[in-house]
């Protein structure tokens, strides 16, 4: 996988206690982005779940959710269809800043870029059919000089990605956290 570019977004890996634990918010009925699974969000000024921007301080990562849809139907889906119009909604997202996620990165990464901070690609990268976020580290902005939203801390453990691979799978924490204080590189 790691010498193909397959991004899958920033999925939740673990969690020093054991548990990754999903919490529940909304978001606003005719709400104009698609969120995907895996996707960034961030808590808006009004309390609701937003997709993040690139480089913005986000929350946790886009699970899924529910809600009832104009015919009455309740709806279980892993994403959010930008506009649709719906009430009882109940959207599930990672919130806790001790959570260890994996992306790709959309270029190689290095040993020495361990502890390096760096931001994911364009938010609106993924599929509706699939529900999938296909955003990405970008290797572009790798620093240890300054903040980006993710830290890297490692390299994932699949039997087919190394370090240094062209598109190399690595373990991040979110560095600017939206509950907590920015974390600078190492």
């Amino acid at each position: 996988m790691s010498q193909t570019a397959n991004p899958f977004g920033l999925r939740p890996v673990y969690h020093p206690s054991g548990v990754i634990r999903p919490v529940v918010g909304t978001i606003a009925s005719g709400y104009a982005s698609n969120i995907l699974q895996n996707q960034p969000v961030a808590i808006a000024a009004d309390g609701t779940i937003t997709a993040a921007a690139v480089g913005a301080r986000f929350t946790g990562v886009f699970q899924g959710c529910e809600y009832t849809d104009s015919e009455g139907r309740r709806r279980v889906t892993n994403r959010w269809t930008a506009n649709l119009v719906a009430t009882d909604i109940v959207a599930y997202y990672t919130r806790d800043p001790s959570i260890v996620y994996e992306i790709q990165a959309n270029g190689t990464i290095a040993q020495a870029d361990v502890g390096s901070q760096a931001d994911f690609t364009t938010i609106t990268a993924g599929s509706l059919v699939t529900g999938l976020s296909a955003i990405a580290l970008d290797q572009a902005t790798l620093t240890n000089a300054g903040n980006a939203s993710l830290r890297i801390l490692g390299f994932g453990t699949q039997a087919d990605n190394a370090v240094g691979d062209s598109y190399t799978i690595v373990r991040v924490q979110i560095s600017e956290h939206q509950s907590v204080a920015d974390r600078a590189a190492y």
